[in-house]
C-alpha cells in the first residue's frame, strides 16, 4: 500500500511524501487551482498558486526593505566619514597649538551638530600649564577617564566632566570620549577627556554604536598630543 493511503497518516508524513514525490502535482495539476487557502491579506479564500504568489511578493518586499535600509545606512556612514575627514584636515591646519582644544570643540559642534562640547587635557608641557583647558580636573575624573575602554553614552548622571560644558544644567544626554595615546580601547593612561552634551535625551543613547565616536576620540588624541611636547626652541 502506498504511504499516501495509510489511515494513520499525519501532516509530517504528507509533507514528506509530497517532497519525495513532486510528480504528484503533475498527475493532479487541478489541485493547484482547486485547493482553497486563507489569504494572508484578508479573509478571502485563494488558490494554492495565488497563496504562493502572495508569499513570494511578501518575501520580495521584505528583501527590498532590507536593501533600502542597507543603502540608507551606507549613505549615512559615508556622510559621517566625510565629516570626520574634513574635521581632521582642519585640525591639521591649526598652527597655534594652544588653539587646538578650541578648534576641536568648535569643529565638533559645526560638523556633527553637537550643541555643547567640553574638553580638558592634563599632563601637558610646561608652556601650556594653567590654560583654561587644563583647569578644574580632579584626580577622580582622571582615573574615571582612564577606566573607560570605549566611549560612554547615556543620560546626564551628574558626572564631574559635565561641569566643563557651557550650560551643564541643560544637558539631557552626553558622550564621554577618553583621550589617550594609541588606540582608544587601549589600557594606556588617559591624558584628557572630551565631553559631548545634548538637550535631546536620545542623542547619546546607551544602545548606540560608538565606532565613529571612537574615531573622533583617536583623531582628537593625535592632535592634542602636540600639547604634551615641549615647543621647539624652549
Amino acid at each position: 500500500m502506498n504511504s499516501i493511503d495509510t489511515p494513520a497518516m499525519n501532516e509530517a508524513s504528507i509533507a514528506d511524501y509530497l517532497l519525495q514525490h513532486p510528480e504528484f502535482f503533475e498527475r493532479h495539476a487541478e489541485m493547484l487551482t482547486s485547493v482553497q487557502l486563507s489569504s494572508g491579506h484578508g479573509q478571502r479564500a485563494v488558490s494554492l498558486q495565488e497563496r504562493q504568489a502572495e508569499m513570494l511578493r511578501d518575501k520580495i518586499k521584505g528583501l527590498e526593505q532590507r536593501i533600502m535600509e542597507m543603502v540608507r545606512n551606507s549613505s549615512e556612514n559615508s556622510a559621517i566619514a566625510h565629516k570626520i575627514h574634513r574635521w581632521s584636515c582642519a585640525l591639521a591646519a591649526v598652527s597655534d597649538v594652544r588653539q587646538l582644544p578650541h578648534a576641536i570643540a568648535e569643529g565638533i559642534q559645526k560638523e556633527f551638530d553637537v550643541p555643547q562640547v567640553g574638553i580638558r587635557v592634563w599632563g601637558v608641557a610646561g608652556p601650556y600649564l594653567g590654560s583654561m583647558f587644563t583647569m578644574g580636573v580632579s584626580e577622580d575624573a582622571k582615573a574615571f577617564a582612564t577606566s573607560l575602554t570605549m566611549p560612554f553614552c547615556g543620560p546626564n548622571l551628574g558626572f564631574e566632566p559635565t561641569a566643563w560644558l557651557p550650560k551643564p544644567d541643560a544637558v539631557q544626554s552626553l558622550a564621554l570620549l577618553t583621550l589617550r595615546e594609541g588606540p582608544n580601547d587601549s589600557q594606556s593612561p588617559a591624558f584628557g577627556l572630551l565631553v559631548l552634551g545634548s538637550t535631546d535625551p536620545l542623542r547619546f543613547d546607551a544602545t548606540m554604536g560608538t565606532e565613529f565616536l571612537s574615531r573622533i576620540a583617536e583623531q582628537a588624541s593625535a592632535a592634542l598630543g602636540r600639547l604634551r611636547v615641549m615647543p621647539a626652541g624652549n
